[in-house]
């Protein structure tokens, strides 16, 4: 379907009067809390266009938060138990800093399966992010995310693995930023009737799917990105290499600095190897402004997923969209 058609079908209210409604389950980490969850209402509104969504934000209360994350949270987000008496058209789930090497042993794994369980009977679709689709994939099929020697950074080069409405605006290769510890094994996926959407080569099962009672999307990379973010979190883990709480500095996210920066942040880690210490952060290479080359990617697949939303919700009402362009949306079933 073709963005302007997508942009006419956006232009048209839910059959019922009602916008969607979308949750986000917000499981980062403080310092990342109020980005991500920006990043995500950022992402959301560029992809709906004039479609009416409402989005509600749910937190995990296993998760360790500091006095002003905990704050933050009982001021802006609602209990996770608020969903379990709700409906929603669609809700994300977003990853969490790993505790241990197994997700089985972090401290809000039963409310995850809970949610699994729960996504699956009350949603029309949900997106599994990085550690939460590492963590779904584990419950519903018990395959075991594979440790990496050492953290996947970068904006790596993904192409399309087959046709499929998710992907219909993409193009057939897009650069997307990955950033984790772990990954799931694309023979793995494959052999439990995981879909494949995109890969890379060097970061491995980008986007797949699986068709539960809901359609749930797996996310290993970082679509809802911002430019800067990977600068950010190299800033970050530089700095806990520094204080002492790392044993071993981070490698840099791969292509994504220019090679000026590059060059800056490899006199900065010689310096930071010889005399490591708190105050070195101070003299940390000024991060400039990105590009990111994502976006237009991300905005089309989130367009497309919004897109379906509504029609699965023109469905519940026995209706047929009135434009060319929704009932050609309405004729893509889920896979």
């Amino acid at each position: 379907m073709a963005r302007r058609s997508l942009d006419r079908f956006f232009r048209r209210p839910a059959v019922d009067g009602r916008p969607l409604a979308i949750g986000l389950v917000n499981n980062m980490p403080d310092a990342a809390l109020k980005t991500s969850e920006r990043q995500f209402r950022e992402l959301l509104t560029r992809a709906a266009g004039d479609l009416r969504y409402e989005l509600r934000v749910f937190s995990f209360p296993e998760l360790p938060r500091s006095a002003t994350g905990s704050r933050y949270v009982a001021q802006h987000y609602e209990p996770v138990e608020n969903l379990w008496d709700s409906h929603l058209d669609g809700l994300i789930v977003t990853g969490a800093a790993p505790g241990s090497g197994d997700v089985e042993d972090e401290p809000c794994w039963p409310t995850m399966t809970r949610l699994v369980e729960w996504a699956e009977r009350h949603t029309a679709s949900t997106i599994w992010s990085c550690l939460a689709a590492h963590a779904a994939v584990r419950y519903m099929d018990g395959i075991q995310r594979r440790p990496l020697d050492a953290k996947l950074s970068g904006v790596f080069e993904c192409e399309r693995a087959v046709n499929h409405r998710l992907l219909a605006q993409a193009p057939t290769r897009w650069a997307t930023p990955h950033s984790r510890y772990n990954e799931l094994p694309e023979a793995e996926l494959r052999a439990h009737g995981y879909r494949i959407l995109s890969r890379s080569r060097a970061a491995g099962a980008d986007v797949f799917v699986k068709r539960r009672g809901s359609l749930f999307v797996f996310l290993q990379g970082h679509l809802e990105y911002d430019a800067g973010a990977l600068g950010r979190e190299y800033r970050r883990d530089v700095a806990n290499f520094v204080a002492g709480k790392w044993d071993r500095y981070p490698e840099m996210p791969v292509n994504y600095f220019p090679d000026d920066i590059a060059e800056a942040m490899r006199a900065f880690r010689e310096v930071a190897l010889r005399q490591p210490g708190d105050a070195l952060v101070e003299r940390f290479p000024t991060l400039p402004a990105f590009a990111a080359p994502w976006h237009d990617t991300a905005v089309a697949m989130f367009s497309a997923w919004l897109a379906q939303l509504a029609v699965r919700r023109s469905r519940q009402f026995g209706r047929r969209p009135a434009s060319v362009s929704a009932r050609r949306a309405l004729s893509l079933t889920y896979a």
